[in-house]
């Protein structure tokens, strides 16, 4: 057990509302152990202010039913949490997709949160866009060709739409292969970009460091590559950690 999560009150919280929403003890657990890692990585001291208001962050993880009463395990739909850098994303987003996997959100720490309908499952078909400025109309002008959006990660969004719009009956699947036994899809480019920025994180520390006589422009300069670089690379290195050797959640 993570020691934050037994002693953080927000993550004790969290977990009795998610219970309480009729979320199984194991995907509880290992929902907010997640949780506890990713505040571990990131060295974020406030659960609140990482994840917002406790009781709006339970319903995005386990979402009320219309009527406002807790919802209760569907036994007819499986699910699924995974994770792919934005190299493979779209590609297996839609393998799964013909899998019959339907992304219903990003969580907060940028896992597909997907179900499937094990008795009808149907085909789904994805795509990313980026949306470095404000979606800016982007579901407006996506709608008409049936795309709905699905989750928002740092700069990208998602959008899905069902096959059978375009298949008619063949977007119904027979046979849906078992789940992937895995839950992390990060590729080879990826932790190679990880290996280029801290080789140039780490040569730019060491110019600031050993580097020139003082006043010179040179270490200033390499000194703000450094800490440009630095954020980023911490966080693609948490992440590289947090889902290595990755399990299904």
């Amino acid at each position: 057990m993570n020691t934050r999560y037994e002693n953080d009150g927000y993550l004790i919280g969290l977990a009795e509302r998610l219970r309480a929403h009729g979320v199984p003890a194991d995907r509880v657990e290992a929902t907010v152990t997640d949780l506890a890692a990713h505040l571990d990585e990131s060295g974020a001291d406030d659960a609140e202010a990482e994840f917002g208001p406790l009781d709006e962050f339970a319903r995005q993880l386990a979402p009320e039913s219309a009527d406002g009463a807790p919802k209760t395990p569907d036994a007819t739909v499986e699910t699924w949490r995974w994770t792919a850098d934005t190299y493979v994303d779209e590609e297996l987003l839609n393998r799964f997709g013909d899998e019959g996997w339907e992304v219903e959100r990003v969580d907060a720490i940028g896992r597909f949160v997907s179900r499937r309908d094990t008795e009808r499952p149907q085909r789904w078909e994805y795509r990313r866009e980026l949306v470095t400025r404000g979606r800016e109309g982007l579901d407006e002008r996506l709608a008409p060709d049936g795309w709905e959006a699905c989750g928002n990660w740092v700069i990208y969004a998602w959008f899905k739409r069902p096959k059978a719009a375009s298949l008619g009956p063949g977007g119904e699947l027979s046979s849906p292969p078992p789940a992937p036994g895995r839950s992390n899809f990060l590729s080879r480019k990826f932790y190679l970009l990880v290996g280029v920025l801290a080789a140039v994180v780490v040569g730019s520390g060491a110019v600031t460091l050993l580097g020139d006589e003082p006043g010179s422009g040179f270490g200033f300069a390499s000194g703000l590559l450094f800490g440009a670089c630095a954020p980023f690379l911490l966080i693609v290195l948490g992440r590289a950690w947090r889902h290595r050797g990755g399990r299904d959640r």
